[in-house]
């Protein structure tokens, strides 16, 4: 059965016949799948000269094989007649006058590096052109030939819609300039007969042509591949595409002599023209006979084949032009995050370090006048200012290192009754209060107790500065299990100002604070990436004049690994 478009699958894809365009997904299908003209085969073809059963394709392992089913005309693969053989990716299999190709993503990718632009010489010989085209005509692609049936006509809509469609989507799917152009290599390839092909981007700076992407249809004979510099100049200056032949009747390029001389039959050379100017060109050629390749004496690329390249370079183009922008504003987004962080970070120091600097003069000057009260003071000013740069430095490390949490078998109670002795003297300084009534019902939890006593102590600290100046400032601190939940919460209140909601939107944001000048706006922000590492998170109530209450949950695990150990209480009359 015929499918959808799609990348990195086995298929087979019909490049000649009246069944041109459709696509076969090899792995849609368990076992033999037939190719012939009844009703009833896998690939069914509309061909009078493909037997009623042809051939057949089956997976053996990790390859595909194709093998003759005794029919008229015979199973031909790469122009040699076969009973059976296995296929690599850029086989084309021939039945009656249908042409498939075996396609794999992945076996004969995009290379670059490998081409080289010969220059032209001065014997006067030169390439002809076949046809030219603009951007604008590529418009026409798939419009009725004047010759043209109606189900020939409807085919080829068919077939060119598919191949803008899967371009639209290999565009819009990856923000990788290498990759983005491997994959419109890969779809050319599908789509036209061509046995080498590459795609070459203008260096901004230089705006020399460097090649980005390079694709063979038999990787085992890749050569050296060079390109007229006679035709990349003429597109580049034009703006057309071109299809050129080695004959020599066309005066265009009297200057150069290079097609002829690297044998090539037919070739494609088509400008990526953006937005804003020529980004490259993609250029497609074949160095077999046509007859060797399609029916006698039948061009291989028709105008149909540049009017959609024409079209398929210009979404190339506009592509590459969004994803270097893309490129442009990320780093500069990320240099203006830098100097930001700088700046903020240098602003928090050097408050530090005047507060040190101050507290170092009265310690000076109570050595020089004997005042142990005046170096008692001095001190306490330093070793302020001491916990506050340690504390910078250990947020700053907490929220620039992606950390997998190690849990152990820890007591949260003792953890939290070590935060209250570590805070008791800034609340005693500040004429506040704080209460913690440590539970007894609470097993030991399963958590990273360094992470989360960091955690715990910011959103403490932060009410304790909360309540600075208030009357009658209280900050409480409550541990609980909620065994029917299956979480733990620690919730942290203070009687402070509180906070609007729209305070509350921005206070996890990096360096928000609400403290001005003595805040770093890390605390809340690195608070909240611990919990959320342990699978938990922070939740915010507040009410302005009132206060606010900070719950830090996450999962209730026991000491063994295991989920709680606390049953939840039994409904009213369970025994």
């Amino acid at each position: 059965m015929s499918t959808p478009w799609s990348l990195a699958v086995p298929s087979l894809f019909v490049i000649q016949g009246r069944n041109r365009g459709t696509r076969y997904d090899l792995t849609s299908h368990e076992g033999a799948m037939s190719i012939g003209r009844e009703t009833g085969n896998f690939v069914q073809l509309d061909d009078n000269e493909v037997s009623r059963r042809h051939a057949e394709v089956r997976r053996v392992g990790e390859l595909f094989v194709v093998g003759d089913l005794k029919s008229s005309n015979g199973t031909w693969l790469n122009n040699r007649k076969i009973e059976r053989a296995e296929l690599a990716s850029g086989d084309q299999i021939q039945v009656g006058r249908t042409i498939l190709v075996y396609s794999k993503d992945g076996e004969d990718g995009p290379t670059a590096g490998q081409v080289d632009i010969v220059a032209a010489a001065n014997d006067g010989e030169g390439s002809r052109i076949v046809r030219t085209a603009r951007d604008a005509d590529a418009a026409t692609a798939g419009e009725p030939l004047p010759d043209d049936t109606q189900n020939r006509w409807l085919a080829r809509a068919r077939s060119n819609l598919q191949v803008m469609y899967r371009t639209s989507l290999a565009v819009s799917h990856t923000l990788d300039i290498d990759d983005l152009l491997g994959r419109i290599l890969q779809l050319v390839f599908e789509w036209i007969e061509a046995d080498r092909g590459c795609i070459m981007l203008l260096d901004p700076e230089s705006k020399q042509l460097r090649t980005k992407a390079r694709r063979d249809r038999r990787v085992g004979q890749a050569t050296s591949m060079a390109i007229s510099r006679t035709i990349l100049d003429y597109v580049l200056d034009r703006g057309e595409g071109v299809i050129t032949s080695d004959a020599q009747d066309d005066d265009r390029f009297s200057g150069g002599h290079s097609v002829v001389r690297t044998g090539v039959r037919e070739a494609i050379c088509v400008p990526m023209q953006g937005r804003y100017g020529t980004v490259g060109v993609i250029y497609v050629d074949t160095t077999v006979p046509l007859g060797d390749a399609i029916e006698g004496g039948q061009r291989q690329f028709t105008d149909e084949h540049l009017k959609l390249l024409i079209a398929i370079g210009h979404q190339a183009a506009l592509a590459v032009e969004d994803t270097t922008y893309y490129s442009a504003m990320v780093q500069s987004e990320r240099l203006a995050a830098v100097g930001q962080t700088i700046a903020t970070l240098s602003h928090h120091i050097k408050n530090i370090l005047q507060g040190i600097r101050g507290g170092s003069y009265l310690v000076d000057m109570g050595l020089e006048n004997d005042d142990l009260a005046v170096v008692r003071k001095g001190w306490d000013i330093v070793n302020r200012n001491q916990n506050k740069i340690s504390s910078l430095v250990m947020d700053m490390l907490s929220f620039s290192k992606e950390r997998e949490p190690d849990p152990v078998p820890s007591d949260l109670v003792a953890l939290v009754t070590d935060i209250v002795e570590t805070v008791e003297q800034r609340v005693a300084e500040i004429g506040a209060t704080i209460g913690w009534s440590p539970p007894d019902d609470i097993p030991q939890l399963l958590f990273d107790p360094e992470a989360l006593s960091r955690a715990i102590l910011n959103v403490v600290t932060n009410a304790i500065d909360a309540v600075e100046e208030r009357p009658n400032a209280r900050v409480t601190i409550q541990v609980a299990c909620d065994p029917v939940a299956q979480r733990v919460g620690v919730t942290v209140s203070d009687n402070g100002a509180g906070m609007t909601p729209e305070t509350i939107a921005e206070i996890f944001n990096l360096f928000v604070s609400t403290k001005g000048a003595r805040g770093t706006g890390l605390g809340l922000t690195v608070s909240r990436k611990i919990l959320r590492e342990h699978g938990g998170d922070i939740r915010v109530t507040s009410v302005l004049g009132e206060g606010s209450t900070f719950v830090l949950e996450f999962p209730l695990r026991t000491g063994d690994g295991g989920q709680t150990l606390l049953d939840p209480e039994p409904a009213p009359g369970t025994p």
